[in-house]
């Protein structure tokens, strides 16, 4: 009964969110257009590092991939097409750098992520500065704002799936094995290498067609815009503000931050990055969890003070 009232649930709010771009105007599009962005982005983060534990900072590296792989071939092959491209190239890399990396752990799979992302955006400064004697590509491809916003949001109910089958099959419980300690799970039988780089895989897919999809908004792209190391310090904060372990956590901490991000950025440009920092350390310290497990906290301490009172 409970889960076929979460898929009703789930149902009634993609819905809703579908109608929303309709009757507003494009400013309100692309304000929809960034918090759906965000909504997949720390979504497919979550997807491979809330179980596993593994806090990557590559989000924009497969992010920019996208994008620019679409700046490439815009006037070569339809969007879809194009989609189809970014994402098997996405996979690609992901599967070379899993392969790679992730025996790593801790610290260093961090650092390596981190630089990752720069090593990309520095070989394609260089390869169009020095091979194309150019830097930054125009892209005129007639996708619409609302057409952007309906992809993300399609995107994002993949994503969202995603989430809810795994973390309900053989390969959940794998997961979370993994997560508590690679050692017992290795003995137990499981697959870590296997599973890990599963994950890493589909949940670079997934970013990297975020990225692709957003592309023709820009309409002029370059390194510097789409590998913005601040679109991983983002989504990192915005997944673990809301939870990374739980379905919906990484949507009601890309929602809320989202807005509060571009307030600040519009009052505040220049300390803009400070501001974040402030925001990374406070909810590291201060809601370690996540919102929703501090909600489920604050529920069930609620309910043992009732439960007294009636004794």
């Amino acid at each position: 009964m409970m889960k076929t009232f979460g898929i009703l649930t789930f149902l009634v709010l993609a819905v809703g969110m579908a109608v929303l771009p309709l009757g507003i105007g494009d400013y309100g599009h692309g304000v929809l257009v960034g918090m759906m962005s965000y909504i997949v982005l720390a979504s497919a983060w979550a997807l491979f590092s809330g179980p596993t534990r593994y806090v990557s900072l590559a989000t924009v590296a497969f992010f920019g991939i996208g994008a620019y792989t679409v700046a490439v071939l815009a006037d070569h092959l339809p969007f879809g097409a194009i989609l189809v491209v970014a994402g098997s190239i996405g996979l690609c890399v992901a599967l070379l750098v899993g392969l790679a990396t992730l025996r790593l752990a801790g610290i260093y799979f961090v650092i390596f992520s981190f630089g990752l992302a720069e090593l990309v955006r520095q070989l394609i400064t260089w390869f169009e500065t020095s091979v194309n004697h150019t830097l930054g590509r125009y892209i005129f491809i007639e996708v619409s704002t609302a057409q952007i916003y309906w992809m993300l949001l399609g995107l994002g109910i993949i994503t969202l799936g995603l989430r809810w089958w795994i973390g309900n099959s053989r390969l959940g419980l794998a997961v979370n094995a993994i997560g508590d300690d690679e050692t017992v799970a290795r003995h137990a039988g499981v697959n870590v290498t296997g599973v890990k780089l599963a994950l890493f895989a589909v949940s670079s897919v997934l970013i990297t067609l975020a990225g692709a999809i957003q592309a023709p908004r820009w309409t002029y792209v370059e390194p510097s815009i789409v590998f913005n190391p601040t679109i991983s310090f983002m989504t990192l904060v915005m997944a673990l503000l809301g939870g990374p372990g739980r379905l919906w956590g990484p949507v009601a901490g890309a929602v809320p931050l989202y807005f509060l991000f571009e307030w600040i950025a519009t009052r505040f440009p220049d300390q803009n990055a400070i501001i974040l920092g402030l925001v990374f350390v406070a909810i590291v310290f201060l809601v370690p969890g996540g919102l929703l497990s501090l909600i489920d906290k604050w529920r069930a301490r609620a309910r043992a003070a009732g439960e007294q009172a009636h004794a």
